[in-house]
């Protein structure tokens, strides 16, 4: 079952870039927060959404969101794609793809791990889910739209 707007998120688990096994449920509650899985760390459509991320980061920040970025990489992958890149939020690995299937996030051409990003308030509710392969700055436009709504 996917994930729908106005459902808790799932209680999952993963490690960050510098291999600490974070919780889901940790990050909740100081700020929205924008989640966002993508395929593989490193590739033109990745980089391009995870550059875009960078580049709206302290817009982001400022109306009172934190942007987490998901994919199965591995936590050493995270950190040469986040330092190459000097991406100043999380990025969190779903080695196992325990996250994806918790939430949902459908594959493309039941191959291709989705690109799906969910914005979720500080009770861990979904209020936002935008679901588009090749849309990459459109993760960004609706995300941002959503928690400036949030933060008003």
């Amino acid at each position: 079952m996917a994930i729908k707007v106005g459902d808790r998120v799932p209680e999952v688990n993963f490690q960050n870039q510098a291999g600490e096994t974070i919780n889901l449920s940790h990050l909740m509650g100081a700020k929205t927060l924008v989640l966002f899985f993508y395929p593989k760390d490193d590739t033109p459509g990745c980089t391009k959404e995870a550059c875009g991320f960078r580049d709206s980061y302290t817009v982001f920040q400022d109306a009172g969101a934190e942007v987490i970025g998901v994919s199965s990489d591995s936590p050493a992958s995270h950190q040469q794609f986040a330092n190459k890149y000097q991406l100043p939020f999380t990025l969190l690995s779903d080695h196992k793809n325990q996250a994806r299937k918790a939430f949902g996030v459908p594959a493309t051409l039941g191959l291709l791990p989705g690109r799906v990003t969910y914005v979720i308030d500080t009770n861990g509710v979904v209020r936002h889910i935008f679901n588009s392969q090749m849309n990459f700055q459109g993760h960004i436009d609706e995300s941002l739209k959503i928690v400036q709504s949030l933060a008003s």
